[in-house]
């Protein structure tokens, strides 16, 4: 595996429900990132997250398709992501989506970490890429 390191800005306006979904009482937001780094480039997508009556309790999904340039090679791509916090207690799952890869970013396999630090976002891709 190689690995990608680097910074990013985000974020997350609020959206309304989609039409029909406004009693699943759903927290629905776009995601907006610019990526600096190894990564280079953009993404555009959508999270839902739920909230609990326990404190520290929720979960999102979200999606998002990333367009930039990585090792040299461009293309776009998309990221799946998972998140819980279990009661404070937090895990976050975020993967390349299987054959989302185009053009020089085709084939693209991976997962990404995130880590929150005095404000800033920063991310790890640990991925693979084919010969080009």
């Amino acid at each position: 595996m190689q690995q990608a390191l680097g910074e990013f800005d985000v974020k997350l306006p609020n959206q309304p429900p989609a039409e029909g979904t406004e009693a699943a009482q759903l927290g629905r937001r776009a995601i907006l990132k610019e990526f600096r780094g190894d990564l280079q480039g953009s993404s555009l997508g959508e999270m839902l997250a739920a909230g609990s009556t326990v404190p520290g309790s929720a979960g999102y999904v979200a999606m998002e398709r990333v367009e930039g340039s990585l090792a040299g090679r461009s293309g776009s791509f998309v990221l799946m992501h998972f998140g819980v916090m279990d009661r404070g207690q937090s895990s976050l799952t975020i993967r390349v989506v299987p054959d989302s890869g185009t053009d020089g970013l085709a084939g693209l396999i991976g997962t990404m970490n995130i880590d929150i630090r005095d404000g800033h976002h920063f991310y790890r891709l640990d991925y693979e890429l084919p010969p080009a």
